[in-house]
């Protein structure tokens, strides 16, 4: 598995790697030891996917049409949008 320019691992990478450790964690036929590191990799691997999902979060834009023409706005998570 590459990591990108900077030493980090790519989002799609990240969650390929994520999913291999759920899978052997789900098997139950590794070492407790074993468990433990693959369970710490996995917090720190979604850890990286969650802020990489809120960074992209940030940067998309909605263009909504207005009387003067297009407008950007920040992008509103669902939740925003429902006043939670």
């Amino acid at each position: 598995m590459e990591a990108t320019n900077n030493g980090e691992l790519s989002f799609e990478q990240a969650m390929e790697r994520l999913d291999l450790i759920v899978s052997k964690l789900e098997n139950g036929d590794v070492p407790l030891e074993t468990a433990i590191e693959l369970f710490q990799e996995g917090m720190k691997l979604s850890q990286l996917c969650g802020g990489k999902l809120e960074q992209v979060e940030r940067k998309i834009e909605l263009l909504i049409e207005s009387e003067q023409g297009f407008q950007k706005k920040p992008f509103a998570s669902v939740n925003e949008d429902k006043g939670e």
